[in-house]
């Protein structure tokens, strides 16, 4: 079922919505990280989401409001101050949306994946969602399933106004240049868990090990490429040919961004490569081991043959058999057996089959 409302619908609700957030924020329940307007590349001040419409007329200003696992009553009321298309306010209800950049009209929804380590387990990842609308002279920034947030983005804008001068375009850019830079560190621990396991490859008695932590790093690897790939192919939009209005001014920092996501996606296309060789190269230690136990046991069925075959023929009952008469029969045959079997014990050592 598509999610829409009208325009009168978000009018009647307006006023209820704003009276449960209150409630909401009394009892710390608030999912608004913050509210600010901007103006010639400066802060103006922090507003309260009912004063957002007053800013959005002015001239040179624009909004950006940073939210947290959202609801959908504060996602519709982000709808109606901002005017949101509906199918954008549907894809950041439901959350788990694919990378992508979407125009509609003058306005861009952008999904992106935050891949993040889970605190205490060094191979475990959580796949979070940040959702961006903007607008000429708006930012809503959703975050989902994700407990790092974007200070830090918001602090680097205000630090370069000579940049933020460029509006929403920057504070987009900003945002999707620091989820993308938080790639890099993933990138490395992989690289340093695959170093870890080809030391291990050739250690006797790990191929079981090697071979579930190969498959585990390459899930997790998967996991970022789904996160990286497509976004990557949706930013390229942002910088060549007809670049959507939001963009222009600043294509030249999308093309950075694409640039960094084609590195990290070619550095996950390597690593590929390597997990899928390490399995090979596992797989053919564990044959070599194999075949270096078939030889063992066939050295040893051998030497046992040989004493088997000589007990068989001297065991056998005829009387016309000379050696059933003869005084140093009985250790002469067991010195025969013992001398082949050394020599065959010799020759299978020689040959490092034992």
């Amino acid at each position: 079922m598509r999610f829409s409302v009208s325009l009168h619908d978000a009018d009647k609700s307006h006023t209820a919505l704003t009276e449960w957030r209150g409630i909401r924020k009394n009892f710390g329940l608030c999912m608004l990280i913050n509210c600010v307007v901007y103006q010639d590349g400066k802060k103006l001040a922090d507003i309260p989401v009912a004063e957002i419409s007053d800013y959005l007329v002015r001239p040179g200003a624009f909004v950006w409001v940073a939210l947290q696992d959202a609801t959908e009553e504060e996602l519709l009321e982000m709808q109606h101050e901002f005017g949101l298309h509906d199918l954008a306010v549907e894809d950041a209800r439901h959350g788990h949306q694919r990378p992508k950049i979407e125009e509609y009209g003058a306005s861009l929804f952008t999904v992106m994946q935050l891949v993040e380590p889970v605190a205490g387990s060094s191979s475990e990842l959580n796949i979070g969602e940040v959702d961006v609308f903007t607008g000429s002279n708006y930012v809503l920034s959703i975050r989902n399933r994700s407990q790092r947030g974007f200070l830090g983005v918001r602090e680097r804008c205000e630090s370069e106004p000579e940049l933020l001068r460029f509006g929403s375009g920057f504070v987009l850019y900003a945002l999707m240049d620091a989820v993308v830079d938080r790639y890099f560190p993933i990138i490395d621990t992989f690289e340093t868990e695959l170093e870890e396991i080809e030391k291990a490859i050739f250690v006797k008695g790990t191929a079981r090990a090697n071979i579930e932590r190969l498959y585990d790093l390459k899930s997790r690897v998967m996991m970022l490429k789904h996160a990286v790939t497509p976004l990557m192919e949706s930013a390229g939009k942002l910088h060549g040919g007809r670049v959507p209005q939001v963009s222009s001014g600043v294509q030249e920092y999308f093309r950075d961004v694409v640039d960094h996501l084609g590195r990290i996606n070619g550095l996950i296309e390597s690593m590929r490569d390597t997990i899928g060789t390490a399995i090979q190269v596992n797989f053919s230690m564990v044959a070599i081991d194999e075949t270096e136990v078939t030889k063992r046991l066939a050295s040893w069925a051998s030497i046992f043959a040989v004493s088997t075959a000589f007990a068989g023929i001297w065991g056998m009952n005829f009387k016309a058999m000379p050696e059933l008469n003869w005084e140093y029969g009985y250790p002469a045959a067991l010195l025969v057996i013992a001398a082949t079997c050394s020599t065959l014990y010799w020759r299978f050592k020689k040959a490092k089959w034992l």
